[in-house]
């Protein structure tokens, strides 16, 4: 929220402020304005656009896109280059984050963490480590294929991920660990079976009751960093995005189809708003929204088929999310404000000087 010298006038009208101290306080909000501007802060301009064009090509490059070509090379080959990315990723975060160019650094350290599975990939090629694997044995196949193997090369990424967060304190850091633990809450139901049928209808339910049960451990870590974080930076979003990804996708896959199910995921996605409001999280909002109109859809579908009514109550309901957006937008602060009114008071505090 902007400051004007009108504003500080009037807290001094009101006694609130001495006429005396008006000047050193602008100086001092227009020197913290400055150093925020030094530091880059993220903001949606051409500079940070092609920021992250460039890091997202360099990420992409490291990561998904690491062909046949390249490991054609050798793996002796392989990891030499990615170590010295690696390496330069870093030095370069270093000299970025000195001269206060936040994004760029950012970028990099970021590139840094992409670059470990790819290191281990080589190295465990190196060490035979995939000496018997079936389909599973090019890099590439770590974005499509889930597979036990994969849990050395996430280890190692997040144990990668967590120095570097602890060394660079840039929100963005979180993305690279948050999408390691969505591949390793699918990788882990391989290695806890190993042999068994990976398919079949047993091994399937277990699959997706340890995916739920991993996506909501994972919005549970995120809870905790929302609530831990002091500062301004949002630490805590790419946790809640990808847990919620893997709760809600696991959720979606479940049930047998009947309308005691379909309720019982429509209380759930009513949660999920309920909990997006106390926390201020539009994320859990979106996804319980989506969810909502899924469920309403199927349900339409299923008494209305074939039949010129499906048309006419789909548009109904569509109309109704809209107004139901709108209204939201007017009350949404008010209804925060309520909810939160029940929560302990140190908890409520901290949750309205993060949303504010």
């Amino acid at each position: 929220m902007p400051i004007q010298r009108d504003d500080l006038l009037a807290a001094a009208e009101h006694g609130i402020l001495q006429h005396a101290q008006i000047e050193p306080l602008l100086v001092f909000l227009r020197q913290r304005h400055t150093q925020s501007v030094t530091r880059d802060a993220p903001k949606f301009n051409g500079t940070h656009v092609l920021y992250y064009l460039g890091g997202l090509l360099a990420i992409s490059a490291a990561s998904l896109f690491a062909t046949l070509a390249v490991e054609s090379m050798g793996m002796q080959v392989l990891l030499v280059i990615s170590l010295i990315y690696a390496a330069c990723a870093t030095v370069a975060a270093i000299w970025f984050e000195k001269r206060g160019l936040g994004v760029p650094a950012s970028l990099f350290a970021t590139l840094a963490i992409a670059l470990t599975p790819l290191t281990v990939f080589a190295l465990q090629h190196i060490l035979g480590f995939w000496s018997e694997s079936g389909d599973t044995e090019h890099y590439r196949d770590y974005h499509m294929w889930i597979d036990w193997r994969w849990l050395v090369m996430e280890l190692s990424t997040l144990f990668v991920g967590v120095l570097m967060l602890r060394r660079f304190r840039y929100p963005v850091l979180v993305l690279p660990i948050a999408v390691t633990l969505w591949y390793m809450g699918m990788d882990i139901v391989p290695a806890l079976i190993m042999q068994a049928d990976m398919f079949g209808s047993e091994s399937w339910e277990f699959r997706k009751t340890i995916s739920l049960v991993f996506g909501l451990c994972m919005l549970l870590v995120a809870l905790v960093v929302d609530l831990r974080s002091k500062t301004s930076r949002d630490y805590a979003f790419w946790l809640y995005l990808f847990g919620l990804l893997t709760f809600c996708g696991a959720l979606s896959m479940m049930g047998s189809g009947q309308l005691s199910g379909k309720l019982v995921y429509l209380a759930l996605h009513f949660g999920l708003i309920f909990i997006g409001t106390v926390l201020a999280r539009r994320t859990f909002t979106v996804f319980g929204g989506i969810g909502i109109m899924l469920v309403l859809g199927d349900l339409s579908w299923h008494m209305f088929a074939n039949s010129f009514s499906f048309m006419v109550v789909l548009t109904l309901l569509g109309f109704s999310l809209i107004g139901a957006g709108i209204w939201w937008s007017k009350h949404e602060a008010l209804i925060s404000a309520k909810f939160r009114g029940i929560l302990p008071q140190d908890l409520r505090k901290r949750l309205e000087a993060r949303s504010s």
